[in-house]
């Protein structure tokens, strides 16, 4: 019989830094071969779903514990092979031609594209009738993609929708590329 001041108690709910410990393992199972992509994938689907320490367990059970030796190998072997492609990038942009930024005060908006109605025109196939535009808004510099075929990007991200952009930026509009100078 129960009393009324009895109750059920039920597991503790997972910590972050429980659920944060399997994916690493599961993440390191894969970079070292030891996980094939699909049951990486399922394995990562249900560590997202547990709801009890011993699920996480057996998710994996069969994978050695953490290695702070491969982990550091594995991170370094990721900061060298990412060396290349930033360095590459920072001597090109360097080398760009600069786009000059509008005077603040002129309050006007600069749309660019292949068409000659635009302020700044670039004819380039890559680039659309009217691709893009430049506002400022709030002391800041606005550039928003306007739903051109080849895209828009600000230091090599694809502009959804709108971004800001300053002084030394690099911005392509298709295949053309331009390093954002105020002077």
């Amino acid at each position: 019989m129960t009393s009324s001041f009895e109750f059920h108690t039920y597991p503790a709910r997972l910590s972050d830094a429980e659920r944060d410990r399997a994916l690493r393992v599961l993440r390191d199972g894969i970079a070292l071969g030891r996980l094939s992509h699909d049951t990486f994938i399922r394995r990562m689907e249900l560590a997202l779903i547990a709801r009890r320490s011993d699920e996480l367990a057996a998710l994996t059970a069969d994978l050695p514990a953490e290695n702070s030796w491969s982990r550091v190998v594995l991170r370094t072997v990721g900061a060298i092979s990412g060396f290349g492609p930033k360095l590459r990038r920072a001597w090109q942009v360097e080398r760009l031609p600069k786009l000059q930024l509008p005077h603040p005060a002129s309050g006007h908006s600069l749309r660019i594209g292949r068409d000659p109605a635009n302020g700044l025109r670039l004819s380039h196939e890559t680039v659309s009738r009217v691709h893009a535009e430049l506002t400022r808004q709030g002391g800041m510099w606005i550039l928003r993609d306007l739903g051109s075929t080849n895209g828009t990007t600000v230091n090599g991200r694809r502009v959804i929708g709108a971004a800001v952009v300053r002084d030394g930026d690099q911005v392509s509009f298709g295949r053309m590329s331009f390093r954002l100078s105020s002077d």
